[in-house]
């Protein structure tokens, strides 16, 4: 049924209510995205940026950012329709898909080279980053290879580097570069391994390939996701030997692990250019968080973050200068709120498998319809459940609301709606149908990762048809508390405060969903009139 909106449709230029980088006196605080856009790889064209991201199971995949300045990011696609294989990613592959990609831009054209480490290295390709982007083409096939990034050489030869999944290949700590041919889209050779890092840099891995100078680098991440540092190697050939240096790591910092990213050039103002390093941190329950930052060349090497000592080794800052780019632009950041006013979902949303065009409809009358639906046997709960529609937390502290209305199938029982906190465990205000109609029902999934079952206590009734708000605030360091209102006014607390998790490999989640867990000839449908991402009350 049509249902009344509260949040205005907007654009891709919204600016988040929770989270903003760009301090608006010519500096910024990091992180420039306090969002999970692991692993990122950034790329300018002539004055803009791109960037993308490891997107693991989440569908679409592959995010495709947009800024002018590196500060104001703005979410304009997806590279990633569907996984592939389709059958395969139709169920949830929780920490599987998508893992850390390169986008280049070569002869007017966007390549994202990506890795699934159960079934190779693929390429897609468009010439214009907002898509249509081409279907995945397998550069190489194989188990664990890792974290692709090309070169093209002056000569025109190409080249990709790649890392090792010590899980699938049997071995990890090692770098190899291979020959592509001269489309770009095929691996040639078995390749060189050209850096082993078991003795000083365990878990090399995320290399990211260029040339300057006359000199090959490779910027690669060592040491652990939360406890590792940017290692750079460079040589005169190709195939090394590569020299190695810690260019930056925590220091006295409070921005632990900060590496693994992308070196990003300015276009020259005034005759002269500005290097900068874009890097992950991880903060846990708020997955890999983006930071921005200076960067510099002495003597042919990098160094990243500030050195006051002068040994090379530099440290994340906090707060910074932002990039000389010539020009002021405004505030930009990812979407987070929806109405639900067009046909499509906003950008910030994904499925946790391959969706079916069952699952839902959007309409011009404002609202989202969920479709209940049946997953496979084997999804003992909504962890396992590809039908559930996520995004990312914004902001260490945010609070989250919509409005739905829950029509269940008059024949079934236990089709059940609402919005839901995801991560290994997870937790959520769901409405469930039983004989008398509706029970609000306050769910708590322990280790659901493991198939667990859900642990459950009713807090109320509603009718079939009756409007119902459900609230969550999360405060720093992921704690949750929901409450739920039947006017949009007055709430109600709903059980304990629940500490957010993380997923496999990313940062806890929040959406919503409508399942069932019985097959008949129709299913019931939630109506959600909006989805409201704002600051805590």
């Amino acid at each position: 049924m049509p249902l009344s909106g509260k949040v205005s449709e907007g654009n891709s230029a919204d600016v988040s209510k929770v989270w903003v980088s760009d301090l608006g006196n010519g500096t910024y605080k990091n992180p420039v995205l306090h969002a999970d856009y692991s692993d990122p790889d950034v790329c300018r064209v002539g004055e803009d940026y791109y960037m993308t991201a490891s997107s693991f199971d989440a569908v679409p995949g592959l995010p495709i950012l947009h800024s002018k300045d590196l500060v104001n990011w703005t979410l304009i696609g997806h590279g990633l329709k569907r996984q592939v294989p389709i059958a395969h990613f139709e169920k949830n592959q929780h920490g599987n898909g998508v893992w850390a990609p390169a986008i280049r831009y070569y002869k007017n054209e966007f390549y994202i080279y990506y890795p699934d480490p159960d079934f190779g290295i693929y390429l897609i390709k468009a010439k214009n980053p907002q898509g249509p982007w081409s279907e995945p083409v397998l550069v190489e096939g194989g188990k664990g290879l890792i974290d692709p990034c090309p070169l093209w050489d002056a000569d025109g030869k190409a080249y990709l580097v790649h890392g090792w999944a010590g899980s699938r290949a049997g071995i990890k700590s090692i770098i190899t570069v291979k020959k592509l041919n001269a489309s770009a889209d095929q691996v040639v050779d078995e390749g060189v391994i050209v850096y082993d890092g078991h003795l000083s840099d365990a878990t090399v891995e995320g290399p990211k390939f260029y040339k300057r100078n006359g000199y090959y680098y490779i910027f690669a991440p060592a040491g652990g996701v939360s406890t590792g540092w940017q290692l750079v190697l460079r040589s005169k050939n190709v195939y090394g030997p590569y020299e190695r240096r810690v260019v930056m790591d925590q220091g006295k910092s409070v921005i632990n692990g900060p590496h693994q990213g992308a070196w990003v050039d300015t276009k020259p103002v005034n005759g002269k250019s500005e290097d900068w390093f874009i890097h992950f941190q991880d903060k846990n329950e708020y997955g890999r968080v983006v930071h921005l930052q200076p960067m510099k060349w002495v003597n042919d090497w990098p160094v990243i973050g500030l050195d006051p000592d002068g040994d090379g080794k530099g440290e994340p800052v906090l707060t910074y200068k932002k990039p000389n780019v010539g020009k002021t632009y405004p505030l930009a950041t990812p979407p987070e709120s929806d109405a639900f006013n067009s046909l499509a979902l906003r950008k910030q949303w994904q499925w946790q498998a391959n969706p079916k065009g069952t699952w839902f409809t959007t309409s011009a009358q404002g609202f989202l319809r969920l479709y209940s639906y049946k997953a496979e046997e084997e999804a003992k709960n909504l962890w396992s459940t590809p039908n559930v529609l996520l995004q990312k937390f914004p902001a260490e502290e945010f609070e989250a609301t919509t409005k739905l209305v829950f029509t269940p199938n008059a024949k079934l029982e236990n089709e059940k709606t609402g919005m839901v906190i995801m991560g290994q465990s997870y937790a959520g205000l769901f409405l469930k149908s039983d004989k008398e109609g509706l029970a609000l029902v306050q769910a708590v999934c322990k280790n659901a990762f493991e198939g667990k079952p859900e642990k459950e206590k009713v807090l109320g009734r509603f009718k079939s048809g009756e409007e119902v708000y459900l609230k969550v605030q999360v405060r720093k360091g992921g704690l949750c508390q929901f409450s739920f209102s039947r006017n949009g006014k007055d709430y109600t607390a709903a059980g304990d405060v629940f500490h957010a998790e993380v997923g496999r490999w990313i940062g806890a989640k929040i959406g919503i969903f409508c399942t069932r867990d019985s097959q008949t000839n129709d299913s019931g449908y939630a109506d959600f009139d909006w989805f409201s991402l704002d600051p805590v009350r």
